[in-house]
């Protein structure tokens, strides 16, 4: 996107689907700020480990901590790899710590670097004992006259790494408690290649997934899966919208017909996509844990569950309460319908939420971080030539009511009218002035339930 180019970070998820050494791996890249973190968690629904990457020339910044407590949230194993050694940066003792301190988990060394920054000479293998040098010569770290010069503070660290962390155990791994640490340099190709080999021998297959009447398991023969993204105009030259669908169990098949959870009727799927970095291309056949993108008109959405013929449905992909509420002001009068529409289409996305109020003709934008209001202006105008504006709304958040009993809620609704509206799907929400109209309201109707999460 523009946006992202002129900024140098990614604000929305992406695929890739690559192989080596026979094996498959569906690579889902996660937005790498904080104000997206609702799209990181759904993505993470997706996903059977994680990769953290942390850059020891900044340690451990904020917005890392946010996505560590997203991905801790939905308890998914994490492999941690310590990026840019070769520059100047925070020791690797510190890091190791602040991540165990960071994640409460325990941590491991997998390979450990020979000094950092200025006095970079390679990496090590704890496993092997071999040592990878920028010169590109691979040798054991004891026999030489060479390591032997390497000092004997880089020794000390190897034992003491060794003895003060825990051993590598897979099933503590795969269980979501330890984490195993690579330190390298991406940019000089140092780390990732043992990175990746890790995922290969350790990382979960496909796992089950929670679904209901029950999880379904990726043997079964049945083929579903579940709709975690959809992104609208990624070619801006045939205005395509795509959901992207993490297959969890059966062989799906090119033009096989799955019926989506939205509204009951099948749908052929023609044209499945593949995704390998620029490149597209049309998937025959694809199997439980990969990601494939199905080309639509609106008739897929987030949270969808699409299966042959079983009534399931997964579950765990909720829409958050917003904590930055705006109106939206429309520049030229003439354009609501391409407003509605794109709107729409970003709240899809999970760029924004829209609430259309009950009294009023300004439509309310919601949104977890102020990053996201200037994607949507930015959006707005680059993919759907809407010209649009935003001003404060008398609005601090939002909850979804229900309640039991329809009269009860009724009763709240009719008394509050000026502070209700309707989500994109027509669920009624209360948009409360501060947290304390949340609880205060909370108190008055006990029997009506105000919740910070709906499920998709």
């Amino acid at each position: 996107m523009k946006i992202e180019q002129q900024r140098g970070i990614s604000v929305t998820s992406s695929v890739m689907t690559f192989e080596r050494g026979g094996i498959t791996f569906n690579l889902l890249d996660t937005p790498g700020h904080e104000d997206f973190s609702e799209d990181t968690y759904r993505t993470l629904t997706a996903v059977d480990s994680a990769v953290m990457v942390i850059d020891a020339a900044k340690g451990i910044e904020p917005q890392t901590r946010k996505l560590f407590e997203v991905c801790r949230l939905r308890s998914v194993p994490i492999i941690t790899f310590v990026n840019k050694v070769d520059r100047e940066g925070r020791p690797p003792f510190e890091l190791l710590d602040e991540i165990a301190d960071m994640l409460a988990l325990d941590v491991t060394p997998m390979n450990w670097p020979i000094g950092m920054g200025g006095e970079f000479e390679g990496i090590m293998d704890l496993a092997t004992r071999r040592i990878s040098r920028p010169t590109g010569d691979s040798r054991t770290f004891q026999g030489t006259t060479d390591d032997a010069a390497l000092s004997d503070r880089f020794a000390e660290e190897v034992e003491l790494a060794e003895a003060g962390y825990a051993p590598f155990d897979g099933e503590a791994y795969r269980n979501g408690d330890l984490t195993p640490v690579y330190f390298g340099s991406a940019l000089k190709d140092f780390g990732p290649a043992e990175l990746i080999a890790a995922l290969a021998e350790h990382a979960p297959p496909p796992r089950p997934q929670p679904a209901e009447p029950a999880p379904v398991s990726p043997d079964e023969s049945e083929v579903t899966g579940f709709v975690f993204k959809v992104q609208a105009n990624m070619d801006p030259q045939h205005r395509d919208r795509i959901a992207f669908m993490r297959l969890c169990s059966g062989t799906f098949k090119r033009g096989m017909k799955l019926t989506p959870t939205g509204h009951g009727k099948p749908i052929a799927v023609h044209s499945p996509i593949l995704f390998f970095a620029q490149d597209r291309e049309i998937a025959d056949e694809a199997f439980p844990g990969d990601i494939i993108g199905i080309p639509n008109h609106g008739t897929l959405r987030v949270g969808d569950t699409l299966s042959e013929r079983a009534a399931i449905r997964f579950t765990g992909l909720p829409n958050f309460a917003p904590e930055i509420l705006r109106r939206v002001q429309l520049k030229d009068p003439t354009k609501t319908k391409q407003l509605r529409k794109a709107l729409d289409d970003m709240a899809e996305e999970g760029v924004t939420q829209v609430f259309y109020p009950e009294i009023g003709s300004n439509w309310i934008i919601g949104v977890v971080g102020q990053l996201q209001l200037e994607v949507l202006i930015s959006r707005l105008d680059a993919e759907y030539k809407v010209a649009a504006g935003l001003e404060m709304a008398p609005f601090d958040t939002a909850r979804w009511v229900s309640a039991a009993d329809p009269a009860d809620l009724k009763a709240f609704m009719d008394v509050n009218r000026s502070a209700m509206a309707k989500d994109r799907d027509g669920n009624p929400v209360f948009l409360a002035k501060s947290a304390w109209d949340v609880n205060y309201n909370a108190d008055r109707y006990p029997k009506v339930k105000f919740a910070a999460t709906r499920e998709r």
